[in-house]
């Protein structure tokens, strides 16, 4: 009885992390809706500095410290069988990167998507399987790669082959980029955070579920966060297009 006891614990979602997982998605869907606004209808909205950019640079940082946190409590749960499972999770996660590139590059050839947040979360799940098992050096490892990062973002190359690194050649545009340099720095900040949070994959804070309406609908979209980052564009887009407020043929 007690062995069925503790693989229940161990099978619980966190509700506040899908809490603040659907946070950000509602983040993000603004953002896109904005920069469809901005980018396809021609309306005067600067998406690239001021309060949109650090509007989205939160709702980035948001997801990628949850991919941390939920890597650290899945390796805490059971690290046995981890490697397989997170090899697979990474690979598919990876593979949707890739079909946002190839439709991003049917669409608009110049400023397709190479190295967006599905392929770094793909790569970063994956490489991530070297750092799970260290704890208070990650944190350390963390700031490396944030520094180490803003220092290259400043730098240009002539060649484009390191670009997911975060070594960017001379006139590089993309809509989404998220390099290995510094984003997986938020990665390891979130792996830190979730051992020392969610030590032994068991909560170790006291909080009082939110049941109203509003967190549940948060959670329950943090819950199926992919399948909406892959739909909500081509939705938004349509809607915008019906209704006539951007112009151009789908």
């Amino acid at each position: 009885m007690q062995k069925i006891s503790i693989t229940m614990v161990h099978m619980v979602r966190f509700w506040e992390l899908d809490f603040f997982r659907g946070v950000a998605i509602i983040m993000m869907a603004v953002f896109h809706l904005v920069f469809d606004l901005y980018y396809f209808g021609g309306y005067g909205i600067d998406v690239g500095s001021g309060f949109w950019l650090y509007f989205a640079r939160a709702t980035a940082l948001i997801f990628v410290f949850l991919v941390g946190i939920c890597l650290a409590i899945s390796y805490e749960r059971n690290n046995e069988r981890f490697l397989i499972k997170n090899l697979k999770r990474g690979v598919k996660v990876f593979g949707f990167g890739l079909l946002i590139t190839a439709i991003t590059f049917l669409a608009f050839k110049n400023n397709f998507i190479v190295f967006g947040v599905l392929h770094f979360i793909g790569v970063a799940v994956i490489i991530s399987m070297f750092f799970l098992r260290f704890k208070y050096l990650n944190l350390l490892l963390a700031i490396v790669f944030i520094v180490v990062g803003f220092y290259l973002s400043g730098l240009v190359f002539n060649f484009p082959w390191l670009v997911w690194i975060g070594l960017q050649p001379t006139g590089f545009y993309t809509f989404d980029y998220f390099p290995i340099f510094p984003w997986f720095g938020v990665v390891l900040l979130g792996v830190f955070a979730g051992k020392k949070l969610y030590s032994g994959g068991n909560r170790q804070f006291k909080i009082v579920e939110a049941s109203n309406s509003l967190s549940k609908l948060f959670s329950f979209l943090g819950r199926h966060s992919l399948v909406i980052y892959l739909i909500h564009q081509p939705i938004i887009i349509s809607i915008l297009y019906l209704f006539g407020i951007i112009q151009f043929a789908i």
